[in-house]
């Protein structure tokens, strides 16, 4: 794999990205479609009008599964920079750091983590600044 930067850190899943959601998007616009034309039609309104709810809930189960995932992997790196930050400083994370900086700390190395740790909890530094300020990138091919 090629190495990471800022330019092109981000991840994509093709089969969830490119294959399934096209798919529900496509099915729910169907299915809204054949609700319209079966708009007078009383024996197709009832089933029509419950694919279209079938596949709304299809297309936000998928988009709230793939949250749930986020989120435990937003967990999991919390306690790894946490844990880092204790071997490197001998103290936790500051609590003013909120998840999203940690999240973007976590492609600092070991040499700059510290300084930029800081300068996010004292100035509040945005994630993509934080990112932006790496000089050298920790590249991190876990994450989705």
């Amino acid at each position: 794999m090629a190495s990471q930067s800022f330019a092109k850190h981000r991840q994509t899943v093709p089969m969830f990205h490119f294959f399934l959601l096209p798919i529900l998007a496509l099915t729910l616009i169907g299915s809204v479609v054949n609700l319209v034309k079966s708009w007078g039609n009383h024996q197709r309104f009832y089933s029509a009008s419950l694919i279209v709810v079938l596949a709304f809930a299809t297309l936000l189960l998928s988009f709230i599964c793939r949250m749930f995932a986020l989120k435990a992997q937003d967990r999991a790196i919390r306690a790894e920079e946490n844990l880092r930050h204790f071997a490197l400083a001998g103290k936790l994370l500051d609590p003013r750091i909120t998840i999203w900086q940690v999240i973007a700390l976590r492609f600092a190395p070991d040499g700059e983590f510290l300084a930029l740790a800081k300068k996010a909890a004292e100035e509040g530094t945005a994630p993509d600044d934080i990112k932006k300020s790496i000089q050298v990138w920790r590249a991190d091919t876990y994450r989705v």
